[in-house]
């Protein structure tokens, strides 16, 4: 048993114990230690960098390490076994960035605020009500006597009754029923009392002296991919009481849903992938919102969730190799019936735990919550809804019909795939333009304003890419066909751009983008536009048909959408008839938490939706050749992207 020391840049460190033949990055996961490794160590990636301060491993210099690199201490913690020897190994702030500060499409500034508060109005002006369960009634009891001996739950029933005007049913939860006894008798039988509405009467909740103030908050949480965003809410209001998120801790498992699939048919893998996304995710989320409004989280009566389809099976611990396997099943598509303390959540024992509803294996609760948010089952015209994260899924129609279908767009978008790429934490270049005489790009940094620049994030990466294919510096195909200061080719021919020369960088590397970055990303670009593409004509629709084009997620929140139909991601058409919706799925789990009719009403639209299976469309693989250009082989459908060759 060989002795492991992580230590962090920021200070501190985490000691862990590892047999002989154990690879680095396995021992960081049992021992909770954040390091990033979007490929889940299969040394494609090169993201997974820590250094060896002190001790062997055994390991060697590999495409992402150079020579001088290696003798520096510099290692992939995939590619590297404990032997027979303690280690000191630094983690670089950058691997572990992903969880705590990374740039998440939630309610952390104002404009997404403004967004979701406009997306709360649309969705409760058209005709659903915001009526949750939940109320708060004051009573005052009889005291028992020697001849009125009656039970507390039953006194305390009748007097309910009596004041509701109803004969209903009164059923208490297991932590109202502690509190009862002393409370009544520390109150002299006047207390407060939060009740819920159930199918055949009422529960009380929670119990209260009466003169304490009471009330019952309700959690919507979205769960991505990559982060994870939540809300506590007052739920006699609606008043957005907390917010909170954080990079979901399954990332270092790998950055795709393939990838944890996997993981999880391991041996202990379905465990460790709950545990990540409850323990070291949701419940770090929950106290700190709860602190923030100081209150507990038993307080929390009611939870929503809404996330795709593996991340649904994921959080509640259900096998889900089944999802990735043809003919591609879930376990679930909707269950009710789960408490939120069954999965591990601190919340109150008999809260209810909703999951918006999967309609397909890539199609999950995220896309149906963010459908009711979008708004398109309401308008006549016809409406493209899609959300760019990790993955990218659409939806199209209108009043009449929808239609929906999920393109595996890989990494690209978070960083991964791409030599220089990383996720939208502190230190990414997320935009950027460059001159077309001098070939020097100027851009913005997330973070410190004075900070060197780490690498470039996916809304940085669509910049670069329609910039270079502007600037004349890259053909279509995402070749070099320009020399200059910023052009760079190898030995055998391969060019690339520096953004960053080594001096220039935060990590003393250079940051560059290549021609085999440029492939991957105009492949993932190309999926999305070729899978909006099929879709349409498998409705004998044409792009022109588009009224009206709505896009949500984590990368929808930074990306230039005119660069984005330059470079033949998004369809060409009028600025003016796009919209950022912000954090879909967020505020679509808001509203069912609210409301039971727009609970019901994402129930129905995954019912009414129709899922189409690309896989399985002979069209599809013609249409993503066509689409693996910039911005396409067919320029008529792009005629804003004017560059000529």
């Amino acid at each position: 048993m060989q002795k492991v020391t992580f230590q962090f840049e920021q200070g501190g460190e985490v000691v862990a114990f590892a047999i002989e033949g154990e690879k680095v990055l396995d021992v960081a996961r049992k021992a909770n230690v954040a390091i990033d490794a979007p490929c889940s160590g299969n040394g494609s990636c090169g993201k997974c960098r820590v250094k060896l301060v002190s001790g062997k491993l055994e390991s060697h210099p590999t495409r992402h390490i150079s020579d001088d690199e290696y003798s520096e201490g510099w290692r992939l913690a995939c590619e590297s076994t404990i032997i027979d020897s303690d280690v000191v190994i630094e983690v670089p702030d950058i691997a572990s960035a992903y969880q705590s500060r990374m740039k998440t499409a939630d309610l952390s500034s104002p404009e997404e605020i403004e967004i979701f508060t406009k997306t709360r109005e649309k969705i409760f002006s058209s005709g659903l009500k915001m009526k949750t369960a939940f109320s708060v009634m004051e009573v005052e009891l009889n005291k028992p006597t020697v001849g009125d001996a009656m039970s507390d739950c039953e006194r305390l029933a009748r007097a309910v009754r009596d004041k509701a005007g109803v004969k209903d049913w009164i059923g208490y939860s297991y932590s109202a029923l502690l509190e009862l006894p002393e409370t009544l008798r520390a109150s002299d039988f006047h207390i407060k009392c939060v009740l819920e509405r159930v199918a055949n009467g009422y529960r009380v909740c929670v119990v209260k002296p009466y003169d304490t103030e009471i009330v019952p908050y309700g959690m919507a949480i979205d769960i991505g991919t990559t982060t994870v965003s939540a809300v506590i809410v007052d739920m006699l209001t609606g008043e957005l009481k907390s917010k909170a998120s954080s990079g979901n801790g399954q990332i270092r498992y790998g950055a795709d849903i393939i990838n944890r699939i996997i993981e999880s048919t391991k041996e202990g893998g379905r465990e460790r992938l709950k545990k990540a996304i409850v323990e070291e995710t949701i419940v770090p989320i929950i106290n700190h919102m709860c602190a923030d409004i100081n209150i507990l989280p038993t307080d929390i009566c009611r939870v929503v969730v809404a996330s795709n389809t593996t991340m649904n099976h994921l959080f509640a611990g259900v096998p889900a190799d089944s999802v990735r396997l043809e003919p591609y099943v879930p376990v679930f598509d909707w269950v009710r019936g789960i408490r939120a303390t069954d999965l591990g959540l601190p919340v109150m024992s008999e809260a209810n735990l909703i999951f918006a509803p999967n309609i397909g294996s890539y199609v999950g609760g995220d896309i149906t919550a963010g459908t009711l948010s979008s708004m398109i089952w309401k308008e006549q015209g016809y409406s493209l809804f899609i959300d760019l994260g990790t993955n990218g899924e659409i939806v199209f129609g209108n009043s009449e019909f929808l239609m929906s279908c999920a393109c595996s767009a890989g990494p690209a978008f978070e960083g991964g795939d791409i030599s220089c790429g990383m996720r939208a934490t502190d230190g990414a270049i997320e935009s950027c333009t460059i001159d077309a005489e001098t070939m020097k790009p100027t851009f913005h940094i997330i973070g410190d304003s004075g900070q060197k620049p780490v690498g470039l994030c996916g809304s940085g990466i669509i910049d670069v890419v329609e910039e270079l294919y502007r600037c004349g510096i890259i053909d279509p195909s995402g070749k070099f066909i320009r020399e200059g200061s910023r052009v760079h080719f190898d030995e055998v021919g391969m060019g690339r751009y520096v953004l960053a020369e080594s001096h220039e960088s935060e990590t003393g590397k250079e940051i560059s983008i290549n021609e085999v970055d440029l492939d991957n990303f105009i492949r993932a670009k190309g999926a999305i536009f070729s899978a909006i593409k099929t879709m349409l004509k498998s409705l004998d629709f044409s792009v022109s048909a588009i009224d009206h084009v709505l896009v949500a997620g984590g990368i929808g929140s930074g990306i230039n959408i005119e660069n984005a139909i330059k470079i033949g991601m998004l369809p060409d058409i009028s600025i003016e008839h796009y919209d950022y919706i912000g954090n879909s799925s967020l505020s679509g789990a808001y509203a069912m938490l609210l409301s039971h009719d727009a609970e019901w009403k994402v129930y129905e639209l995954a019912q009414s939706m129709t899922y189409l299976e690309l896989s399985t469309e002979p069209t599809y693989m013609d249409e993503f050749v066509a689409a693996c250009f910039v911005p396409h082989t067919d320029k008529h459908l792009f005629p804003s992207s004017k560059v000529e060759y």
